[in-house]
């Protein structure tokens, strides 16, 4: 059990932090069987340069294109005890370095 209380858990072979998260993750690859999803990734990293200094890095959840659009959109699985400051900073912080609006899942 981790320090916000999660699970992990594995789901065809890749180990998720949380059982929250594995249910994301299905729900996504129904969604790309289904022609509305394509392109999933698993934990794209972001790295946070300010000023030309690397001050962090911010790891998504998912990233994978709307099929329809075909606008990327990256997401965190969230629960009440994993929205902290720090992910608010960093989610200010990819949107300010890289115009990418983080979509939260609860």
């Amino acid at each position: 059990m981790s320090k916000y209380f999660n699970v992990k858990t594995e789901l065809h072979g890749v180990t998720f932090a949380s059982q929250k998260e594995a249910g994301r993750y299905q729900e996504l690859l129904w969604m790309q069987r289904a022609g509305f999803v394509r392109n999933i990734e698993l934990q794209p990293r972001y790295d946070l340069v300010v000023n030309g200094k690397k001050c962090g890095f911010y790891k998504a959840d998912f990233r994978y294109e709307d099929a329809k659009t075909g606008n990327a959109v990256v997401e965190d699985v969230k629960n009440e005890n994993t929205r902290t400051a720090v992910f608010a900073l960093k989610k200010k912080l990819v949107k300010a370095l890289y115009d990418i609006d983080i979509v939260e899942v609860y």
